[in-house]
C-alpha cells in the first residue's frame, strides 16, 4: 500500500523525531473532559512510543467517561484533578511535554500553569482552528477529522507505526471513530479508510471498538437521554433550532455520571427543520457547560467563541458560563436573532 501524500512538514517530523531520541521521560497532556479522540490520541502515542523503549505517562485534568475506560491503558492515566500532587511532579521533571487535541492552554484548566512553567520542550498535535498555544514544534492540520487521524501520519512519516502495537492502534481507532460519529460526518476523506485498514490489519477489533463505544450504555444514561429528549428538549422552528437543559437536580435525581449526556445534543439534528442544537448542562452551582452542534455551513464554533469562551469545529462546538441555569438560557434565547441573521447570509450564497 502507497503512502499518503505528506501532511506534516519534514522539517517538523525532523525535528519531532530529534526531541523524542532525546527525552527518556515524556508526558501527554489533554485536554479537560476528554473524549474519545483526547484519549485516543494520548494512549496511541503512549502504546507506540513505549514500544520503542520510552517512558510516557498520560497526564489529564480531570476524570475520563466511563464510557471510554476500556482503552488499553486508561487505568494507568494520571487524573490531575484527583493526584494534583503526582500530576505536577510528573511535569516538573519530564523531558518532553506532547499536547494532544487541543488549541488552547486554557483547555486543560488547571493544568496550565504546571505546562506553563515547565522548562521541557512541547510539541502540539491538534486538529483544532487558531492554535493559541506556544510549541517548540506544532503539528496543526484543521482539514483532519481527528487528532488521532493527524497523529497517525505524524507517527507515519517518523517510521514509527510498524512499532504501535494493537493497543495503540485500537486506540488510535477509537479516536478516529468517535469524532466522526462512526464515520457518518467528516469522513469522506480518503486518507481515514487508508488508516483504518492499516489499524484493522493490526488486529484491532473495529467492530468491538464500535460496540464499546456507541451500544454500551448504563440505566442512567438511558434515563438521561430519554428524559432530556421527552421533557427537556424546546423546538424553535422559527430559528430552525433546539434547546436542552439539565439541571444538576435533575442529573442527580437520574444517577448521572460522567459521559451519561454524551451526544444528547445531536439527537434533534435528526429533525430535518432543525439546523443546529443547543444543549446547556449545570455541572455544578453557578457553572453551566455548553455543547452546539449544526448542519452545514451553520458555524456553532462561532458562536461559542464569541459569547461562551470556547470554541471548536464549525458543526460541533463548546464553551462554559459562571451563571445560573436560568440566566444561561436567557443568554442563548437572547442569540435567536443573531442566528437568524446567520442563517439568511448562508440562505443567500445557497442562491
Amino acid at each position: 500500500m502507497t503512502m499518503s501524500k505528506r501532511v506534516v512538514a519534514k522539517s517538523l517530523v525532523d525535528k519531532v523525531m530529534s526531541l523524542v531520541a532525546g527525552a527518556g521521560k515524556m508526558v501527554v497532556v489533554c485536554h479537560m473532559t476528554p473524549d474519545g479522540d483526547a484519549m485516543g490520541s494520548s494512549l496511541c502515542l503512549k502504546h507506540t512510543l513505549e514500544a520503542i523503549g520510552k517512558k510516557v505517562c498520560v497526564v489529564v485534568p480531570d476524570c475520563p467517561p466511563g464510557q471510554l475506560m476500556f482503552l488499553p491503558g486508561a487505568e494507568d492515566i494520571v487524573v490531575a484533578s484527583y493526584h494534583p500532587e503526582r500530576a505536577a511532579a510528573l511535569l516538573r521533571n519530564t523531558d518532553l511535554i506532547w499536547c494532544l487535541d487541543f488549541n488552547d492552554l486554557k483547555r486543560i484548566d488547571r493544568m496550565a500553569p504546571l505546562v506553563e512553567a515547565s522548562h521541557a520542550p512541547r510539541i502540539v498535535v491538534d486538529h483544532h482552528l487558531n492554535p493559541q498555544i506556544k510549541a517548540d514544534v506544532l503539528v496543526s492540520n484543521p482539514d483532519k477529522s481527528s487528532t488521532c487521524a493527524l497523529l497517525f501520519l505524524l507517527l507515519e512519516d517518523m517510521g514509527l507505526v510498524p512499532e504501535m502495537p494493537v493497543e495503540g492502534a485500537t486506540c488510535c481507532c477509537c479516536g478516529m471513530m468517535t469524532d466522526t460519529g462512526n464515520f457518518s460526518y467528516n469522513s469522506n476523506d480518503p486518507e481515514l479508510y487508508r488508516i483504518l485498514s492499516i489499524l484493522v490489519a493490526k488486529g484491532v477489533d473495529k467492530d468491538a471498538v464500535y460496540t464499546r463505544v456507541f451500544n454500551t450504555t448504563s440505566e442512567s444514561r438511558v434515563r438521561i437521554m430519554g428524559y432530556g429528549q421527552y421533557a427537556k428538549m424546546q423546538l424553535l422552528p422559527e430559528h430552525k433550532a433546539a434547546v436542552i437543559t439539565l439541571s444538576k437536580e435533575e442529573l442527580d435525581r437520574m444517577g448521572y455520571r460522567r459521559g451519561d449526556t454524551e451526544s444528547l445534543v445531536n439527537v434533534p439534528l435528526g429533525i430535518p427543520e432543525i439546523v443546529f442544537s443547543i444543549f446547556l448542562r449545570e455541572d455544578d452551582a453557578g457553572y453551566v457547560k455548553i455543547s452546539m452542534r449544526s448542519k452545514g455551513a451553520f458555524s456553532v464554533k462561532d458562536l461559542c467563541e464569541r459569547h461562551f469562551g470556547g470554541g471548536g469545529h464549525c458543526n460541533a462546538a463548546g464553551g462554559e458560563m459562571r451563571s445560573s441555569l436560568d440566566d444561561a438560557l436567557k443568554r442563548v434565547m437572547s442569540l435567536m436573532p443573531e442566528c437568524d441573521e446567520m442563517l439568511e447570509k448562508i440562505e443567500k450564497n445557497n442562491i
